[in-house]
């Protein structure tokens, strides 16, 4: 599996509001995968995740911060990006990255303003490109 930098052809696929899986790992060591939004910060080379305060796999990344993301072009499926990494958590106390998630997938603000948030900082340690 490659390291980053990743190439800017990669990193102009990520920059959509593609469907994507996050991976996780439970105490037990079995795999969780859901759907999720993500978004690519240019800037910082990393990615935006966000979960309900509530959600099991945030126990899971809590015990374990090593995740993967499945990034599949919304064109064609058989095409995607997986990223591996770590994340780091901070509380969404103002709502302001789900809010940037909702936005780049809906045009609108997150529309549930009560339940509590959290972001999860993923810092991308490898990545793989199918088709190479």
């Amino acid at each position: 599996m490659p390291k980053p930098p990743l190439p800017p052809d990669v990193v102009d696929k990520l920059r959509g509001p593609n469907p994507a899986v996050m991976a996780t790992v439970t105490p037990t060591g079995a795999p969780v995968s859901v759907a999720t939004w993500y978004l690519w910060d240019d800037d910082e080379r990393r990615v935006l995740l966000n979960l309900d305060a509530t959600r099991k796999r945030l126990d899971h990344l809590r015990k374990e911060p090593r995740v993967g993301l499945t990034v599949l072009d919304g064109e064609n499926w058989y095409h995607h990006v997986s990223l591996r990494g770590t994340v780091d958590l901070v509380d969404d106390t103002d709502l302001a990255d789900i809010d940037r998630l909702a936005v780049h997938y809906t045009g609108q603000p997150y529309a549930n303003r009560t339940s509590p948030r959290v972001t999860a900082w993923m810092t991308v340690t490898g990545y793989h490109v199918w088709p190479s």
